[in-house]
Formats: structure tokens, sequence, C-alpha cells
């Protein structure tokens, strides 16, 4: 299953979490690409797209990412990587437990839509 998590506008923070991922044991495994758009001087990081495999790398992804999240500064001073899309479906996850976000994504790996998703 291929989901992307997109900037927002917050270049810095998806490039944190690409870092975040690639350090942390359960999710260091797991194919991260960049995604860039054009910007005025350079190219722009726009989102990232992450290659979940199976059960456990999506539990691993799920608590990798909500740890990363605690990190960061309360919302709405750090808005970037809390967009998750998959297919026609778009979810803010940034409030979302490891558990909830987990189960949020084998819905969406199993049938492409779940509770709360608007597409």
């Amino acid at each position: 299953m291929r989901i992307r998590v997109l900037a927002e506008g917050d270049e810095r923070a998806l490039t944190d979490l690409w870092a975040w991922l690639g350090r942390d044991p359960g999710t260091a495994e797991v194919p991260v690409e960049t995604v860039t758009g054009s910007g005025p001087t350079m190219s722009v990081l726009e989102a990232l797209d992450v290659i979940l495999g199976n059960a456990t790398s999506i539990a691993n992804f799920a608590v990798a990412y909500a740890t990363w999240r605690s990190t960061r500064p309360a919302a709405p001073a750090a808005p970037g990587a809390r967009t998750l899309v998959h297919g026609d479906s778009t979810v803010d996850i940034g409030d979302l437990s490891p558990e909830e976000l987990a189960d949020l994504l084998r819905r969406l790996d199993g049938d492409g839509r779940g509770p709360g998703v608007s597409s």
C-alpha cells in the first residue's frame, strides 16, 4: 500500500519526518520516496510517499509517526505533515494515536475508505 504524507507548506516538518522514519528501528527499512515540485529557486519538498507492505510495517509506521508528532510543537504552530492521502481518500492524521492510525491504515489498505475519511 502506498500512502502520501503532504508537506502542507511546511517543508521542514516533512524533512524532519523523513529523517525520523529513517532513524526509527521499526521504519528504517520502509521505502520512503520524496515528492518534489518546482519552487522559485529550487525544488520544493511537497510530500513523502511511504510504501507499507504488511501489517507489521503499518503498525511500525503508526507508532513512529505518532511518536514523531508528539515531539513537534502543538498545532497550529506545526501544521505540516498532518495530511495523509491514499487513492481518493484524504484524512488529517495529526491527532491520531498509534492505534487509531494503524486501524485507519488497515481499513484504507482493505477497502480504500474508512470512517472520517473524505474524498
